[in-house]
């Protein structure tokens, strides 16, 4: 048993095996009286990150009620503005076949009306007073011809392209192949033969083709006789149909060179005129030429 002085001068006894201390403490300890060192701080389990300063954000200004109704007023009279804008280059731009019709007064009855080629124009006059109702006219092209039909203008002119006009629009184009050479040299005379109210033909040396009215649908074609050629300048209707001169060799006999055409293609016996069902004649049904044979010429 070991026995050791305590710091206040008591005597303190000391467990067995354990050797008493100098009388200043422990070896190596601070004197009692001496300043306590400052603590080393414990790391923390939560590590704080620095936070990084944020780069400064603006906000747009919000627009205020009535900068917003001052934009849209903006944009609704540009909107206004460019309408009639848009209008004129919409008249000023080229028509694909160069086409130029000029309204001058309204046309209320088109049975008053007469046209005429007029220089490189096709008009349509009022036939009591002269008044100028319409003007028709194409770019670098001039008229042959011009045919009044359902109070319409049915012009040819020397390209070879044939038009309907009603005096507001042009309605329809067609173009007749491998006829301009041939209309500059020899003219429009008898091309354009109406056939009936609602049907147009138009003869050609080579062919005559049918052009619908109202729309401007071709409904049949007659080419030539091998060796023949239709003469449109030598035409007459008789009884509904229209007579042509197809003139051919001098040893063609000359009931070949006279064909009979109407609004249903050439007149032939028994013939199956296209868009009906029931070809006339058959059936007993009473066909709407019956002496078709004696329109060309009469029996011997």
């Amino acid at each position: 048993m070991a026995v050791s002085q305590g710091p206040k001068g008591e005597a303190v006894v000391l467990p067995p095996g354990k050797a008493a201390e100098p009388a200043g403490g422990a070896l190596g300890d601070a004197p009692a009286d001496a300043a306590p060192r400052p603590r080393a701080p414990r790391p923390s389990p939560f590590r704080l990150r620095a936070r990084r300063p944020h780069p400064l954000r603006l906000r747009a200004p919000q627009p205020y009620p009535h900068r917003r109704g001052a934009g849209l007023l903006g944009a609704l009279l540009c909107a206004l503005l460019a309408v009639p804008l848009l209008a004129a280059a919409h008249e000023a731009r080229r028509a694909p076949f160069g086409d130029r019709l000029s309204a001058y007064t309204r046309v209320v009855d088109e049975r008053a009306v007469r046209t005429r080629v007029h220089g490189a124009a096709v008009e349509a006059r009022d036939a009591r007073s002269g008044a100028l109702r319409w003007r028709h006219t194409r770019d670098g092209r001039r008229p042959l011809a011009v045919l009044h039909a359902r109070g319409e203008a049915i012009a040819l002119w020397d390209d070879g392209l044939v038009t309907d006009t009603d005096g507001r629009r042009v309605r329809w184009h067609r173009a007749l192949p491998a006829a301009a050479g041939w209309l500059r040299a020899q003219g429009g005379t008898g091309v354009l033969r109406p056939l009936g109210r609602d049907m147009l033909a138009v003869v050609t040396p080579s062919r005559v083709t049918a052009y619908r009215v109202a729309d401007g649908d071709l409904r049949w074609v007659l080419p030539a006789r091998q060796g023949c050629a239709f003469a449109p300048a030598r035409a007459v209707r008789h009884s509904g149909a229209l007579l042509l001169a197809q003139p051919c060799a001098p040893s063609a006999a000359w009931t070949a060179q006279l064909v009979a055409v109407d609004a249903l293609g050439r007149i032939t016996p028994r013939r199956r005129p296209l868009g009906d069902a029931v070809p006339p004649g058959r059936h007993g049904a009473p066909t709407e030429h019956p002496s078709a044979e004696k329109v060309v010429a009469p029996p011997r």
